[in-house]
């Protein structure tokens, strides 16, 4: 591994400390195994000895992980005051995990030394002295991280430098200036960084928080003042608002700095990694994430197709491709002809060019988006209505899986307080007039049960479908219980997931049409051609 650039992910520990993050053992090895695939340098795995976790993870990791790119890293604390290395447990507990690499936590800030540590300055340089010492005597590799750093170096800049020096006399190979509590902004990293640089000699690094929104940013002047060594977590994950997040600072690196970082071909796996561990902490991947969100390279307004159609680097910094991400085209009532016609060979329907289809869409989609429907979260259903339009065109009317006559949900409330639902539908498919009654949990499922009483027979297909995600928007509230109703369902078929949306002055309406629009693309998906 080249040693001369540090990327260091600190996931498993500071990341672990955002809020609604729970991590177990079995999870923290799912994610170094992701972050060893995308190729960082340096692992944090917590802090051994302070949890029993932490200490559980050390072992396993040992025995489970064989590791191609990163080397696993131990947190913890310098020695306490008054007390030798060697006869520190939580020193000992370092040396125990077995870790090639132990980061020490030192504070860097006068103020925190007298209050929170409660010793003298001198004890706390002789604290950071002897347990990089005692460390390095046993083979250990060791970083400094100077706790509230920019702080302290504001209140007292003398005796902040002097823990750097103190540390990197001592034998750490990098000393990692730490914006605690996120307040910096990248003139001011700059110019810090630079200074300690010069007047300590010592291998620098940057820990970034995310308070002001600047610790990309930060992390990125950091290096711009010479700093060597970069630490972050996978989405940004931490305590407060987070940290500096990997997957902007090793693309920045890579392709704006040109600056190879990570092993080669690993940097088009980011958008994987990113949502594959945003799946393992049980968050949502943010859909506007730089480079590895669902909308980084998404494009709405007709003046930027127009343009994409023509080269899609005239709205784009990047090819997506080069982070794992793809070009995303959104139908809205924004929507102009060659945002359809993009849409459209993105969905892989060539519309020739036929702009008075074309122009239909473009119309059929201003209009619905009017009544409350939006198609940028619906795939499906825009496909669909593609789809239908593209058949008028050819031979004259649209074909439909099945035909509705009419639907029917209760909701019967007993005197004691139990609610049944129950849904009739009656419906056309195949030639066939079907009646079928089902209850469920609430009538929209209760709805959809009915819906597919009447219709696996006729589509087996449709047994291998389920519903996974239900959101319900109440468009113009300021009517109150007359407002209009928006609903968006994603279904699966085990392999891929698409979405779906249905408008109506009532919930049950809107959600007949979004269920009505998942099974008819299910159905086109497996193969199977409309009948009527």
């Amino acid at each position: 591994m080249d040693d001369s650039f540090h990327v260091f992910d600190t996931t498993l520990r500071d990341g672990a400390q955002r809020e609604g993050i729970n991590l177990s053992v079995a999870d923290k090895l799912a994610i170094a195994r992701h972050l060893d695939d995308f190729g960082v340098g340096f692992i944090e795995g917590g802090w051994p000895g302070a949890n029993p976790r932490d200490t559980e993870f050390f072992a396993r990791a040992r025995a489970e992980i064989d590791f191609r790119h990163a080397r696993l890293v131990a947190f913890g604390a310098t020695r306490r005051a008054g007390v030798r290395a060697e006869d520190d447990p939580q020193v000992r507990a370092l040396l125990d995990s077995g870790a090639p690499v132990i980061t020490l936590v030192a504070k860097a800030h006068d103020r925190h030394v007298e209050l929170a540590l409660r010793t003298s300055l001198d004890e706390n340089l002789a604290m950071i002295r002897d347990t990089v010492s005692h460390l390095r005597a046993r083979g250990r590799r060791v970083f400094v991280d100077c706790e509230h750093f920019f702080d302290g170096y504001r209140a007292n800049p003398g005796y902040a430098k002097q823990v750097v020096r103190t540390a990197h006399e001592a034998g750490a190979d990098v000393v990692v200036l730490c914006d605690t509590n996120g307040g910096m902004v990248p003139a001011q990293v700059h110019a810090v960084v630079a200074t300690v640089l010069a007047d300590t000699g010592a291998r620098l690094g940057i820990h970034a928080q995310d308070d002001t929104g600047c610790a990309v940013a930060n992390t990125l002047a950091a290096v711009d003042a010479g700093a060597t060594h970069v630490q972050c977590t996978a989405n940004g994950y931490g305590e407060r608002v987070g940290n500096a997040n990997l997957f902007p600072v090793v693309a920045a690196l890579e392709l704006k700095y040109d600056r190879r970082v990570l092993p080669p071909g690993t940097l088009t796996e980011m958008t994987r990694i990113s949502h594959a561990i945003a799946e393992v902490v049980n968050l949502t991947p943010s859909t506007h994430q730089p480079y590895v969100g669902v909308s980084a390279f998404a494009h709405k307004a007709g003046l930027h197709a127009s343009a994409i159609k023509v080269d899609p680097d005239l709205y784009q910094h990047i090819d997506p491709e080069r982070v794992g991400n793809t070009m995303r085209m959104l139908v809205s009532d924004m929507a102009g002809r060659a945002s359809v016609e993009l849409k459209g060979k993105e969905l892989g329907i060539d519309l020739g060019g036929d702009r008075e289809l074309i122009g239909r869409v473009v119309e059929r989609v201003k209009e619905r988006e009017l009544a409350g429907y939006t198609y940028e979260a619906a795939d499906a259903s825009f496909e669909l209505l593609l789809r239908e339009e593209l058949q008028r065109a050819e031979e004259g009317r649209a074909r439909r899986y099945f035909r509705l006559d009419s639907w029917r949900a209760i909701v019967e409330v007993r005197p004691d307080g139990s609610h049944v639902n129950e849904a009739t539908v009656k419906l056309w498919a195949k030639g066939e007039r079907i009646v079928a009654t089902a209850e469920g949990n609430g009538p929209v499922n209760a709805l959809d049960r009915a819906l597919r009483v009447g219709l696996e027979r006729i589509y087996p297909q449709l047994a291998g479908m389920e519903l996974v995600d239900y959101k319900v928007r109440i468009l113009e509230g300021r009517h109150g219980t007359q407002s209009t109703t928006r609903v968006l369902v994603s279904t699966t078929d085990g392999r891929d997931e698409w979405s779906t949306v249905g408008v109506g002055d009532n919930v049950i309406a809107a959600s007949w049409e979004a269920l009505d629009d998942a099974y008819a693309y299910g159905l086109r998906r497996a193969g199977v051609s409309p009948q009527e």
